[in-house]
């Protein structure tokens, strides 16, 4: 696609570039670095060196009063994402900029896919380089080093990441199309993660207990469907679906989500899955994870090859 490649080197630019990226980048490495190593002192001091998958448990165990890198990441991800991309196109409308850039035989595809595909690899290199940091302290404090099983799953972690925050990065493109004030824009991004991440587990436990109420009578069954249908409704939250995603991959010994009867239990030995078992099991959320991100860019890309943009 002619253009996409300058398009793309400029806003890979302009976004690392950028004080409130160095900022939020910051943050992010400092907390992540700081929870890998309490981890890793708190594996230490476990004396859990002998445990198998022991890298991985470096990115979802939390210690010494702070939380994990997973927990981070599910927390400043979508942050993230909505600063690379809440003034995405209304910025460069305000500054008059982008009608510059369509006077110059510049497709409109070309400008947008250029944006989100710098924000992405913006996203892709700051994780990327945050787990390689982890990996060594890692290798530094607990001697260990990951094997090949142990760095396929990180990298289908990283995947899932990346995912996730290009979610939050085409919803906030999105609404830098819909409106024309960057400040509009942020805050509506800002208040539908508030939504997915904090009032939708409140939403869906009212909902559950409205379509099956929950008594002191109540039957294991009826308890099971209850659950399910909460566990159903958590998952239009992109931050449950990462969540569920990293237990399966960081946790070979994780089969099933929800609830399960006891005579389901009866005979079952937790041993560890394989590698693509695990993913069989949270294949329902990385494609719910990829559809959700692909339709909210689609949705972005038709409204903004829709749009009037006129010269100021």
């Amino acid at each position: 696609m002619s253009g996409l490649l300058s398009v793309f080197l400029k806003e890979l630019t302009d976004q690392f570039g950028s004080r409130r990226f160095m900022l939020i980048a910051l943050i992010v490495v400092i907390t992540g670095l700081f929870s890998s190593y309490t981890a890793s002192e708190a594996l230490r001091e476990q004396q859990f060196l002998n445990e198998e998958y022991l890298f991985l448990s470096l990115f979802s165990l939390s210690g010494g009063g702070l939380p994990s890198f997973l927990f981070f990441i599910s927390f400043f991800g979508p942050l993230l994402g909505i600063i690379l991309g809440f003034d995405a196109i209304n910025g460069e409308r305000t500054r008059g900029t982008l009608s510059l850039i369509l006077s110059q035989p510049v497709y409109r595809d070309v400008i947008i896919n250029g944006k989100f595909l710098a924000s992405i690899a913006t996203v892709a290199i700051m994780i990327a380089s945050i787990m390689v940091m982890i990996a060594g302290i890692s290798i530094a404090k607990l001697g260990v080093v990951p094997n090949g099983q142990e760095v396929a799953r990180a990298f289908l972690f990283f995947i899932a990441c990346i995912l996730y925050i290009a979610f939050w990065t085409s919803l906030a493109i999105l609404f830098s199309i819909v409106f024309e004030k960057s400040s509009t824009s942020a805050l509506t991004s800002i208040a539908i993660w508030i939504f997915l991440a904090f009032f939708v587990y409140m939403i869906a436990g009212v909902i559950a207990d409205e379509v099956y109420p929950i008594t002191r009578q109540s039957t294991p069954e009826l308890l099971a469907k209850h659950e399910s249908l909460r566990t159903m409704l958590l998952r239009f939250s992109p931050a449950v679906l990462l969540e569920e995603i990293s237990a399966a991959i960081l946790n070979p010994t994780v089969r099933v989500f929800g609830p399960m009867f006891e005579t389901q239990l009866q005979g079952l030995i937790l041993t560890p899955l394989s590698l693509s078992q695990s993913v069989l099991v949270v294949w329902p959320q990385f494609v719910a994870l990829v559809a959700a991100s692909i339709i909210c860019f689609a949705v972005s890309y038709l409204a903004f090859m829709r749009k009037e943009i006129r010269s100021t």
